[in-house]
């Protein structure tokens, strides 16, 4: 099999979901704020309370889902289920326990079956973004052929 590897400006983007916990959600903010720039260039979903304050403070356009707990993150576990989504920016407070917490551990098991990089704090989301400027992820575009 043999893959195109030609691609325009406009195939170049990737669907990125953004999903904060509520102790998370300024960190998510402030990261989006930082590297709007590169975000601003791709496909972002989010789930609703995360979206509106990131689209308020950076004026990006985010499609935006119901909140995690009334079913936000199960709307994006299906994208990501469809291979619909390239990468998971999912900033969690792992100290604080959750009552949908067995669906956030489904959105991360989705993440391994379909090969899709996930970031569960700063850390690694800033690890990932400069690998997505700099043309690392570009796999994903050619093993989905869009």
């Amino acid at each position: 099999m043999t893959y195109n590897t030609e691609f325009t400006e406009e195939e170049l983007f990737m669907n990125i979901a953004l999903i904060a916990h509520d102790s998370k959600k300024e960190l998510m903010v402030q990261f989006c704020i930082a590297y709007c720039g590169i975000l601003s260039r791709h496909n972002l979903c989010s789930t609703g309370t995360t979206g509106k304050l990131i689209s308020e403070a950076t004026g990006l356009n985010i499609k935006r889902f119901l909140s995690g707990p009334q079913g936000g993150d199960q709307q994006i576990a299906s994208l990501i289920a469809c291979n619909e989504i390239d990468l998971l920016l999912f900033f969690r407070d792992p100290l604080t326990t959750k009552t949908h917490e067995c669906n956030e551990m489904n959105l991360l098991r989705l993440c391994d079956v379909h090969n899709i990089p996930v970031a569960t704090n700063i850390a690694t989301a800033e690890v990932l973004i400069h690998g997505l400027e700099r043309g690392d992820l570009d796999w994903r575009i050619i093993a989905n052929q869009r």
